[in-house]
């Protein structure tokens, strides 16, 4: 059996695999090991197995991934959320569908001290679903509103999957967050839209609330300080080369703490749950990784994006329709997989066909997020529509679907503007010379 056969028969048993519901991480690793050992023997699979937990564990670049978790858990354990929201709901006071509004605002905020959708959907779960509801909201709008905003977190910096993507496809990670800045600000301006489009479409579903004062205005925004320094260590720092990217994360973490305990928001008892949630979540998240690198071993052994790249070539598509044919492999696998294991299951092969068709990596390192958001939030596999659910089991899952699909459709523009106007990432990196 050829190469090209074996790592194609690999793709296929890892899709079964995961199909079987094995867990992620070990069908990635039990794959990559029997395909490497098929084509070099059990001995030097064996080894690269035992070798590459070891790499990862003692590489210094993804000591910024448990930092900016650490940050984000630390931030929702001292209230910052609900101050966040405050101030975003002073924004948007007196329009119809403010409260939404407030929520994608603050959202957008949050993800820029957090990086996390999982958290940022299950935070603002318990912050703005109560306050829809109390005023009127239909419960589509409310959690839909919720979940699509969620996925904020994973595309404005410092964002844990970029961080991720940059290891995988080895990628700068500085010029992934400048790259991911412009596009995450525009995706929140098409929810603030998408949210206005509804409210003028079904005005039932969002009844205007009372506006505020300028006094009520200017109290709450307030807290908006925790939020500018934290963004600074987190993001402007590393943009400016002041920091590295885990000197930044370090510096930001430590000043969360330090701004709970000042203002007395944080107690020890609530230090200690986000060291622990913090733990959690690296460790799960490099038992995938560790799992991704060893199935990457294998494809790259077998030269299956090689492969792949030579028989586009020979088959004379044009690039747009290898973009269409990525979106809905990407759509596809977003109803199916989480967004880490979307990334890390196809980086390895998709990255260096993009690449042949004259993609930045930096660029597809954006793009790839932006459909990781659609898989967020898509049935029948949407995370943080699973997270709302749980929070809130009163509200049916196909109600909170039916409350996602206008985003889907702002998530689907930014795509088109993303793939007609490349420069949407690529500007700011190059206008900071990072």
């Amino acid at each position: 059996m050829s190469n090209l056969a074996i790592g194609l028969w690999g793709v296929g048993a890892l899709l079964l695999v995961l199909f079987l519901r094995v867990p992620i991480g070990v069908a990635l690793a039990l794959v990559g090991l029997c395909g490497y050992a098929a084509m070099d023997g059990w001995r030097k699979a064996l080894a690269m197995m035992g070798s590459v937990p070891f790499e990862l564990a003692s590489a210094y670049s993804l000591s910024v991934v448990p930092l900016f978790v650490l940050m984000g858990a630390v931030a929702s354990r001292a209230g910052m959320s609900r101050e966040l929201f405050d101030a975003a709901n002073a924004v948007f006071s007196g329009f119809r569908g403010a409260l939404a509004n407030a929520t994608v605002g603050a959202c957008a905020a949050f993800g820029s001290i957090c990086g996390s959708s999982i958290a940022t959907a299950a935070t603002f779960s318990r912050v703005a679903i109560p306050e829809m509801r109390r005023y009127g909201y239909h419960d589509a709008i409310a959690a839909g509103s919720v979940a699509a905003a969620g996925t904020l977190g994973i595309l404005i910096p410092p964002s844990v999957i970029l961080a991720i993507y940059s290891l995988v496809a080895e990628q700068s990670l500085p010029k992934l967050f400048a790259a991911a800045l412009i596009p995450g600000l525009l995706l929140a301006t098409l929810y603030v839209i998408t949210v206005l489009v509804v409210a003028r479409i079904r005005p039932a579903w969002t009844p205007r609330v009372p506006g505020m004062s300028l006094r009520e205005r200017l109290r709450g925004g307030r807290g908006m300080w925790k939020l500018a320094l934290l963004f600074f260590f987190a993001v402007v720092g590393i943009y400016l080369g002041w920091f590295s990217p885990t000197e930044g994360a370090a510096i930001s973490a430590f000043a969360a703490i330090v701004i709970g305990f000042a203002t007395r928001t944080l107690s020890l008892h609530g230090l200690a749950e986000a060291f622990l949630d913090t733990v959690y979540s690296t460790a799960m998240l490099f038992f995938i990784i560790a799992g991704a690198f060893i199935f990457s071993r294998f494809i790259v052994l077998t030269r299956l994006p090689n492969e792949l790249v030579a028989w586009v070539n020979a088959m004379g598509l044009s690039p747009l329709t290898i973009v269409f044919a990525v979106i809905v492999l990407y759509v596809v696998l977003g109803t199916a997989l989480e967004e880490v294991s979307t990334i890390l299951i196809t980086v390895p092969v998709i990255l260096p066909l993009m690449a042949s068709l004259g993609y930045d990596g930096v660029w597809f390192g954006v793009f790839v997020t932006v459909m990781a958001t659609i898989g967020l939030i898509s049935p029948p596999v949407g995370l943080t529509v699973f997270v709302i659910q749980a929070q809130n089991p009163d509200i049916p899952t196909a109600t909170i679907y039916a409350g996602t699909l206008p985003f889907l459709v702002a998530d689907l523009v930014l795509v088109a503007l993303l793939v007609a106007f490349p420069a949407l990432a690529l500007w700011l990196p190059a206008a900071l010379k990072i």
